[in-house]
């Protein structure tokens, strides 16, 4: 770790104020909030493994009754999970549920960290998920993490051991129990010490918990009373917590605001035990760190704080401000120096922002930017210079009480200008569960700070501080009304396949569609598109000039060119050369209304599934679930998708308030329903019995995984089956053909252990336990170790029709173009056609 040499942000103690887009003043109670907090010395490290995993109603305690600086520090960021919001896995999920947990912060307080382990989706124990994630280099991230930090009080969410009910879970106890006695060891990860000293937290402790069936707590154990009202939030810490968890919407992770106080248990892991509070032996308070003038400046500021002029404290802010730039203590003056500024800029009223009209920008390009300054203190705030990314301009211009000034002025982006994306994802993995960064002093951050900025020269009193203002968008929104995000730099050129995927069958040929999009209005000459397998040209198009403009480029492979190629999952790539520069990104933009806009690139690649690929079905409806591919998938392989409403199962009402006509179920030659419709769509359980009816009558009903939580229909078969939290985690897991004769495993495709090659991130979940003697498991398999399991698809005949229940994982393995996964559902949808 720390190979390489790092770009450290240190900049003496003239404090650097950069929020999100928008430097801005807090409330009066959060001002006050955060001068309580200041009094507090003692930090709380929370650690555990995944977006939602977090005590919320613990963090929202020890942030605003304790008044206690704590960080959350999640290992991953969610990339395995799944999304109940759209179709985004993997990498573009992490991205979502990254900013998911930074809004969450924003209500409950607390900082959030995190490793560069990958989600890789379920783990049964610590060996699997250590054969999965490099464990010395998790534990030097968190090591890192708490030498930034500096926590006193490391909690788990976890213990080490099966009762944590994830692999994942029990590696995120193991190695913060390694990493805290590491942290304090200035042998272990030297080259670390370069940019942060070593410190070793007090204790770690275990948060115990009540979970289902599972209790871990003990009368024996510390305890902590939680929950209380707080006149300034006018809500308990119980009731604001659940606002923050239920900001995990990609999760569908909506909890209840609980008032009233409960208890919380604590296990002593290792460290000094605490036996009555969680900080016992910790220095509190600046008076038992040997600096009681500023104890008592700070009680003098918090006693007589003026909620409705916090300007009037500015005089004795600036004066503690000096005390504690007098502190030996080099870490602790930095740290509080930091949170004692923004407590005077948010005094002062002060509100800063630097924005233009577009979202995106183009490296070496002009835009016009508004420089937007305010200050409401009576005092006035000095403007002495604005540094305008690579010109320094000097004013000495001051800030009256509450009048806006603007300042136009023209910037060019540098032209070296990195594309804008997260951090992690800017380089390839190094491997499968660890991302690779850019820079190591990174690690631990949610998101890199942006790279452009206007900087502000403003002195308050006698008092000099650098205000740092990243270049951003702003728009008004007739719905949203003011939308203030970063701004995005863009490749000048875009290319990006018209779908993701493409489904051809053994002697077809393949048409392609690529959109080349123009975000400068360079003017390319002499350009060539080229469209690339394995480092070969298989075609392309010279493209004298685009002339700034969009457009899209039509590919013909003729199949005697795909027939050379022996392999059933092409990855073919684009780029377009020109003036001597290659452009082969396509932008990935994820767009929510909880979230900002959110950007990354990748290779402008296209996955193609070709070989004997056989579907007897023409027209497929389709109930919507959680988000998944699926839908889309079919539409690509040539079958025609309707998303079913609720007139599909009743039919048309006539004048006369009849039933005008019948439902339109019958014209389906299937029906699926998406992963989780049961958990998702309420009106399911009007609709069943109309499913039943069609699937009696000869249609095909075909379901994907459901899971046990927030369910509408009890039964979801014509006969009864019980699902449990069974599943098999092992992608490559052997499977056992229970009746190779079957006939969906015959048709209209041959069903081979080959087609179970390839497979993604796990074979399925949430297997059926017991199912009636009605339905016929098709196959049998299992993790390493454990059980057999048959419960991965059920077959039932009713009546004319057939009813198919699979848990298993087609909604990764589709996207990930797996052609055997493809096979077998093609299969389970033509099944009444045999």
């Amino acid at each position: 770790m720390f190979k390489k040499v790092s770009t450290v942000f240190i900049l003496g103690f003239y404090t650097v104020f950069c929020s999100a887009q928008q430097v801005r003043p807090s409330k009066s109670s959060e001002i006050y909030r955060e001068l309580k907090t200041l009094k507090q010395l003692p930090k709380v490290l929370y650690l555990a493994a995944h977006p939602d995993d977090e005590n919320t109603g613990l963090l929202s305690w020890l942030i605003n009754d304790q008044n206690v600086e704590t960080g959350y520090l999640s290992l991953t960021r969610g990339d395995g999970g799944q999304n109940l919001l759209g179709t985004e896995q993997g990498a573009a999920l992490g991205l979502i549920r990254t900013h998911e947990l930074l809004e969450a912060r924003k209500l409950d307080g607390a900082q959030q960290f995190f490793t560069r382990a990958i989600d890789f989706g379920f783990s049964k124990n610590t060996t699997d998920t250590f054969k999965q994630w490099d464990e010395n280099s998790i534990i030097a991230d968190v090591v890192w993490v708490i030498r930034q930090f500096r926590p006193d009080v490391i909690i788990c969410r976890f213990p080490p051991t099966a009762a944590a009910g994830h692999g994942q879970h029990a590696a995120s106890a193991v190695v913060a129990e390694k990493a805290f006695k590491l942290a304090g060891d200035k042998t272990a990860f030297p080259d670390q010490l370069k940019y942060v000293n070593a410190w070793q937290p007090k204790r770690v402790l275990w948060n115990t918990f009540r979970f289902g069936g599972v209790n871990t707590t003990a009368e024996n154990q510390l305890k902590v009373t939680v929950g209380q009202y707080d006149a300034q939030l006018g809500m308990g810490y119980g009731e604001l917590a659940g606002l923050s968890r239920s900001l995990h919407k990609s999760q569908g992770a909506g909890t209840q605001s609980v008032a009233g106080i409960r208890t919380e248990y604590f296990a002593h892991v290792t460290g000094e035990p605490a036996k009555a509070t969680l900080f016992d032996g910790v220095t509190k308070t600046w008076t038992s760190q040997g600096s009681a003038d500023i104890d008592q400046s700070l009680d003098q500021i918090i006693s007589t704080f003026n909620f409705n002029n916090p300007d009037l404290s500015l005089p004795s802010l600036l004066a503690l401000r000096k005390k504690v730039m007098a502190l030996k203590d080099i870490d602790l003056k930095k740290d509080k120096i930091a949170t004692l500024d923004k407590i005077i800029l948010s005094c002062a009223g002060f509100m800063g922002e630097v924005v233009t009209n577009q979202a995106e920008a183009v490296a070496g390009d002009h835009y016009n930017f508004r420089l937007n300054l305010i200050s409401r203190a009576s005092d006035p705030v000095v403007v002495e210079n604005v540094q305008w990314l690579n010109q320094s301009e000097s004013f000495n211009r001051k800030l009256s009480k509450d009048s806006l000034i603007t300042i136009q002025h023209d910037l060019q982006i540098p032209s070296d200008a990195a594309l804008t994306e997260p951090y992690w994802l800017a380089k390839s993995p190094t491997n499968a569960a660890t991302f690779s960064v850019p820079s190591d002093t990174l690690i631990g951050l949610p998101e890199a700070e942006s790279p452009l900025n206007v900087w502000v020269g403003l002195k308050i009193g006698s008092e000099k501080f650098q205000v740092k203002l990243p270049l951003s968008f702003k728009k008004l929104d007739p719905v949203r009304g003011d939308v203030v995000e970063g701004l995005r730099i863009v490749p000048a050129l875009e290319l990006k396949f018209t779908q993701p995927l493409y489904v051809v069958k053994e002697n077809e040929d393949l048409h392609l569609s690529l959109n080349v999009k123009a975000n400068s209005s360079i003017k390319f000459s002499n350009g060539t598109l080229n469209l690339m397998y394995n480092g070969e040209r298989l075609g392309g198009a010279d493209v004298s000039s685009l002339n700034g403009k969009d457009t899209t480029i039509d590919y013909f492979i003729p199949k005697t060119k795909l027939a050379a190629i022996h392999s059933s999952r092409l990855q073919l790539d684009a780029n377009f050369v020109a003036d001597g520069v290659t452009y082969n990104k396509k932008q990935i933009l994820i767009q929510y209304p909880h979230l900002p806009s959110l950007q990354y690139f990748a290779p402008a690649t296209v996955t193609v599934m070709k070989g004997d690929i056989q579907a007897k079905v023409k027209k497929v409806g389709y109930i919507e679930g959680a988000g998944d591919f699926i839908p889309e998938f079919l539409r690509m392989a040539g079958i025609q998708v309707e998303v079913l409403k609720d007139e599909d199962f009743y039919g048309n009402i006539d004048e006369s308030g009849g039933n005008g006509s019948q439902n339109k179920l019958s014209q389906y030659d299937a029906i699926v329903l998406g992963i989780r419709a049961n958990n998702t769509e309420k009106k399911l359980g009007r609709w069943m019995p109309f499913l039943w009816s069609y699937t009696k009558a000869g249609g095909n009903l075909v379901m994907q995984y459901n899971t046990n939580q927030d369910t509408t229909v009890d039964q979801l078969g014509m006969y009864n089956f019980s699902i449990a939290n069974k599943r098999v985690t092992e992608e490559n897991a052997a499977v056992t053909f229970l009746n190779p004769n079957h006939k969906l495993l015959n048709f209209p495709n041959k069903i081979t252990a080959d087609d179970f090659k390839g497979w993604v991130q796990e074979r399925g979940a949430y297997f059926p336990a017991q199912w009636d003697a009605a339905y016929e498991p098709l196959f049998e398999m299992h993790d390493t170790g454990e059980e057999p399991l048959q419960g991965s698809t059920l077959y039932a005949k009713y009546g004319k029709g057939n009813f198919i229940y699979t848990p298993l994982a087609f909604f990764r393995q589709l996207p990930a173009g797996n052609i055997g996964a493809a096979r077998l559902f093609f299969n389970f949808l033509s099944a009444q056609k045999n």
